[in-house]
């Protein structure tokens, strides 16, 4: 994958707890969405792509490309990485990647694609704006 992008949508967002893998290594560039659908898996989102809706996020720019065998992991086997065009909150666009969820769909839908946004997101993790 040629991009340095990623389009994080759920636990990597600011005030989320995966977010500390990509403090002080990632630099956060802005919001933006995807074409897909999210759904609540309980303790995580799941990304799936598709043209059902739009999933909210964060974009970060990863410096040290070592970070994403971190990242990989950290996503485990049910998530793969792919690039995906992202609509910036400015108005610009970017190529991205993402973490599509590739498990059993057991979750509900998340109204409106925004994480931050969703009930029992904020419930579980207590996020800070």
């Amino acid at each position: 994958m040629s991009t340095d992008l990623l389009f994080a949508y759920g636990t990597l967002m600011r005030g989320f707890r995966l977010h500390a893998l990509l403090a002080g290594r990632a630099e956060y560039v802005g919001a933006g969405r995807v074409e897909g659908q999210l759904f609540d898996l309980g303790a995580y989102p799941a990304a799936v792509s598709g043209s059902h809706g739009t999933i909210a996020g964060e974009i970060y720019r990863i410096a040290d490309s070592s970070l994403w065998a971190l990242l990989d992991s950290a996503e485990g086997p049910q998530y793969h990485r792919e690039e995906v065009a992202v609509e910036r909150s400015d108005g610009g666009c970017a190529v991205a990647c993402i973490y599509w969820y590739g498990g059993a769909l057991r979750g509900v839908p998340i109204p409106g694609g925004d994480y931050r946004a969703h009930a029992p997101a904020r419930s579980i993790h207590h996020p800070r704006p």
